[in-house]
């Protein structure tokens, strides 16, 4: 019932920023070439399921020598042990599905 009720309060917020968005042209004219300087850098931004992070090693080229991802449900994941000690497997069902974890993001 919480997933609902997250999905029409979505609903809502979607219509009321379509209904603030000026009118007029919506793609943003950006070159699709990505050009990391030098070095490394990690950076991190909020994103559906936690922080997002986002590491790059690169030699100044159009490819970057590295690049690793890490989702929030990898972070969340890491807790279970945690959680899961000295209970019944019917209740390890239910601590891991409130974790709100998405497998494929961890296995990035």
């Amino acid at each position: 019932m919480l997933r609902l009720d997250e999905i029409k309060q979505s609903i809502r917020i979607i219509a009321q920023a379509l209904d603030g968005l000026p009118e007029g042209e919506i793609k943003s004219k950006v070159s699709l070439k990505f050009k990391p300087p030098a070095g490394e850098v990690y950076s991190r931004i909020e994103n559906s399921r936690g922080e997002l992070g986002v590491y790059i090693l690169s030699d100044g080229s159009e490819k970057p020598l590295r690049v690793k991802t890490r989702g929030g449900s990898y972070s969340h994941l890491q807790v279970l042990p945690e959680f899961a000690t000295n209970c019944l497997i019917a209740d390890l069902v239910a601590i891991f599905a409130s974790f709100d974890v998405i497998m494929p993001e961890v296995d990035r």
